[in-house]
């Protein structure tokens, strides 16, 4: 059921669709498919707040890890009539003609809008291409034309950005640019990589890069999913890296984005050195780095002036006494300052009992923030003593950021 491209409809004369703005938020939405076109949708309906089922026999890995994560519901069995019950909205968006028709069929009945996505008139709705800025959301329609619509969006969205109002065809040239997406909210991708992302041929996008970002690539762009869920599916490396090697010489611009920096537990300079052994040029434009930006989200600051003089950011992803561990746990208990724990709340439990018996004290402030800078991002406050129990009790899953020190006691919400 799930499909790998989105065929654009005839442009018809004129645009008869009325453009809106949906409140969705609570409100039941249902996506028949898990393929590609329905991951490249499900981002801004997340970011909208919408209650989102997902029906389809299989689901993307980058899917799998937003069900896995709790931001949906995934039903793995074939559509069937009576599915749209109380939905607010719809997209049918499978490889299966007949079964996208059949959803716009229920959909019309129950009187709820829907997408079509192989093909855009005869649904009862289009999406947009859309995106986010400043506090600003950029819709256009083009009477079903999806790439001159997303080409428009991406010109308007430049020239808010850059303060040029042009809209550039020119072609980028074959090659590489290892792009960070930031931690995880849109908005904190830099200029430099927003643009770059808008003149991607080709895009290998990681789990934990922003997926409303590939809400806005026109549907031409063809997106490789790479996503690495914890301790489940995963594109092994060397299959990454010869994505972006053999995209680079068939002649195409090949953004491989990732979540936070490229080189910040990313292994993006494995990436660089396997293009630049292969002779493709390689652009890397830095992101801004979850452990430092997660914190600060939370009113945490990684450092402060009379308190903290360094901060040490660690890899969590084996444990303390595991033989592949190159981390000094009793030097880092001995240590004053900020720590900052990633991938780590699988193993919290050993991290604390490291940390405790090199003699951090048991009350040092211990805060939790998972899913950091985004509408979802939940923070929880504890100890070294206590953390551990307080992330079982209260159900904290990946991603999330650990930080342990002085500062994070700190909060951002004003004193009682």
């Amino acid at each position: 059921m799930p499909t790998t491209s989105d065929t654009s409809a005839e442009p018809v004369a004129g645009d008869p669709n009325y453009l809106v703005g949906l409140d969705l938020v609570g409100r039941r939405v249902v996506v028949v498919g898990g393929g590609t076109v329905a991951q490249r949708r499900l981002g801004l309906l997340l970011a909208s707040g919408a209650e989102v089922h997902v029906i389809s026999r299989e689901v993307t890995p980058a899917v799998e890890g937003m069900a896995t994560s709790g931001q949906l519901t995934v039903h793995l069995r074939a559509y069937a009539d009576g599915d749209l019950d109380g939905a607010w909205y719809a997209i049918a968006c499978t490889n299966e003609p007949e079964t996208n028709a059949a959803v716009v069929a229920e959909a019309t009945r129950r009187r709820v809008f829907c997408v079509r996505a192989d093909v855009a008139r005869l649904g009862t709705a289009v999406t947009p291409a859309t995106a986010r800025y400043d506090g600003l959301t950029l819709g256009v329609l083009a009477g079903g034309a999806h790439r001159r619509s997303a080409s428009v969006r991406n010109a308007l969205l430049e020239a808010l950005q850059s303060g040029v109002v042009s809209e550039d065809s020119t072609p980028a040239a074959p090659g590489v640019a290892l792009v960070g997406g930031g931690p995880g909210d849109p908005d904190l991708i830099t200029v430099r990589g927003r643009r770059m992302l808008a003149r991607a041929d080709l895009v290998v996008a990681d789990r934990l890069a922003p997926p409303e970002l590939l809400a806005e690539l026109g549907p031409e762009v063809e997106i490789v999913d790479a996503a690495k869920i914890p301790y489940g599916r995963a594109m092994a490396q060397e299959a990454i890296n010869t994505a972006l090697i053999e995209g680079a010489r068939a002649g195409k611009f090949v953004v491989r984005l990732k979540g936070g920096d490229p080189y910040v537990f990313g292994r993006g300079h494995e990436e660089l050195a396997a293009c630049v052994a292969a002779g493709i040029p390689v652009t890397v434009v830095p992101g801004v780095t979850s452990p430092i930006a997660v914190p600060a989200a939370a009113g945490i600051p990684v450092t402060h002036r009379g308190i903290t003089h360094e901060f040490v950011v660690v890899s969590g992803h084996v444990a303390p006494d595991h033989p592949d561990s190159l981390v000094d746990w009793p030097a880092l208990a001995r240590l004053r300052g900020t720590l900052v724990l990633m991938m780590a709340v699988e193993r919290i439990e050993q991290f604390a009992a490291a940390l405790l018996a090199g003699g951090r004290p048991a009350d040092t402030p211990a805060t939790v923030i998972q899913e950091g800078t985004l509408r979802t991002q939940r923070v929880l406050r504890a100890d070294l003593a206590t953390v551990a129990e307080r992330v079982r009790a209260e159900g904290i899953r990946p991603p999330a950021i650990i930080v342990i020190g002085p500062t994070a006691g700190f909060t951002a919400e004003p004193p009682a």
